[in-house]
């Protein structure tokens, strides 16, 4: 009777607890909920995180507040994330770093599997290989030539050791036989600014955060790490088409919690996201950018992350990353 009684009471005390989530979803928000990004503001995850921003605070009735802090390819955002209380108030939009960054900064201080609840993949946007407008070249052919003639004289920029900017240059390098100088910054728009200056020959930009820029000539698209042509570039080949298959670089970005956030705000805050993705407002900003738009469950989503940590294990073990 006693073993019946305790039974009897754990059942009640986890249906209060359910009771209690789904009570706390209800009213969820009920205060101001930070998105943190981990790349300045302007660049292509700061894009992407506002659109979100403005969707969840539409769709949910609250306050959604981007917050930017760059640095260590973004390992200072999701490390901000990740102590932070498990309530549904303090989200991360992450971009491809964030299943790199292990095997880059050994000591960092989140997982980023054990660390998180994964919410949903926003989008993915192809890489493009860009140059300065100062650097003599038309075309991937001719900076190819360049490079080649001139082994470690050509420069190009990243958003820090190991990120996907990196990762995608060091793959160019090993399939066309390159050798260049790394440049990294701590976020995006920094790169930009510098290749537009000539401060650095080269870089691979997300098409989604530079497309105006491409479009209106101030840095050259040479080539796209993509399966298909862009629309808004459709002079530009892809890198399969110049013989080049293997070289391919997406961008993603997604939304994250702290882990242990209650299933019923995740669950509303991804099924906001699968619903913003398709408004018109993401569509028109993202979509003629060569951005792929997603709205993927929790479960879907983390399994791609899975799949990811998998992937650049893999990877990092063929490529030297010095800090």
């Amino acid at each position: 009777m006693h073993r019946r009684t305790w039974m009897a009471a754990l059942a009640a005390a986890a249906a209060m607890g359910c009771a209690g989530m789904a009570a706390a979803s209800e009213k969820y928000p009920s205060r101001p909920v930070k998105i943190i990004v981990g790349f300045q503001a302007g660049g292509p995850t700061d894009v992407v995180a506002r659109l979100v921003a403005k969707a969840l605070q539409d769709e949910l009735k609250g306050a959604f507040i981007v917050e930017n802090k760059p640095g260590a390819t973004s390992n200072i955002a999701s490390e901000t994330v990740a102590v932070a209380a498990p309530d549904g108030y303090t989200l991360l939009v992450a971009a491809a770093p964030l299943t790199m960054n292990s095997f880059v900064f050994p000591r960092q201080k989140f997982d980023p599997l054990r660390s998180f609840e994964p919410i949903s993949k926003i989008s993915s946007a192809p890489g493009v290989l860009a140059a300065s407008p100062q650097l003599p070249v038309r075309s991937y052919k001719e900076f190819e030539a360049r490079a080649r003639a001139r082994p470690g004289a050509l420069s190009y920029g990243t958003t820090g050791a190991g990120g996907s900017q990196h990762m995608a240059t060091l793959r160019l390098e090993q399939l066309a036989g390159l050798q260049m100088l790394h440049v990294p910054y701590s976020g995006g728009s920094s790169v930009l600014t510098d290749l537009i200056a000539g401060v650095v020959d080269v870089a691979f930009m997300t098409s989604t955060g530079a497309m105006p820029n491409l479009e209106a000539g101030k840095v050259r698209p040479l080539a796209v790490a993509g399966p298909v042509r862009l629309p808004g570039l459709p002079a530009v080949p892809t890198f399969a088409e110049l013989g080049l298959p293997g070289m391919v670089s997406d961008s993603w970005n997604g939304l994250l919690a702290p882990a242990g956030t209650p299933k019923p705000i995740v669950d509303r805050l991804a099924a906001a996201v699968a619903r913003a993705v398709k408004s018109r407002e993401f569509k028109e900003a993202l979509v003629p950018q060569g951005a792929v738009l997603i709205g993927n469950s929790p479960a879907e989503f983390k399994a791609q992350l899975q799949a990811e940590v998998v992937h650049w294990s893999e990877q990092f073990k063929k490529v030297k990353i010095e800090k």
